[in-house]
């Protein structure tokens, strides 16, 4: 499942060579997790107040083009790799055609202690999973 989202980028987000800080694409990338969360009907909130929390291990990112004040950038968003605690989330951010970033999240599932956790039931949903 992919999911999508938009966002505009800001003149605050650029840097003194005019496009956007590579420090960034890491606030959207978060933006597009969030709601690929939201889209799965995972029930991130829900998941907080009990308790859990989904923790970010790792970020690789490739930067292929830039972006620049005022471009309209999508993310997309899919699942490609689940286990019992743990996962990979792909991301592309793209302005049209063009490919701005690829990225691989991990993220791992973990307690109050931020201690690696089995998801419960009610966390552990089919759209975590790759296809």
């Amino acid at each position: 499942m992919v999911t999508e989202c938009s966002l505009m980028v800001r003149s605050y987000e650029c840097d003194s060579y005019g496009h956007v800080n590579n420090a960034n694409y890491l606030n959207y990338l978060e933006y597009a997790r969030y709601e690929f969360l939201k889209s799965i009907g995972f029930d991130y909130p829900g998941a907080i107040k009990a308790g859990y929390g989904v923790y970010v291990a790792r970020v690789e990112i490739d930067y292929k083009k830039s972006a620049f004040t005022d471009d309209t950038l999508i993310i997309k968003s899919w699942p490609v790799k689940k286990g019992a605690v743990s996962g990979v989330i792909a991301q592309r951010i793209l302005r049209g055609e063009d490919i701005i970033v690829e990225a691989r999240v991990t993220w791992a599932f973990v307690d109050s202690k931020g201690v690696p956790a089995k998801l419960p039931p009610e966390w552990d949903l089919p759209g975590l999973r790759p296809d």
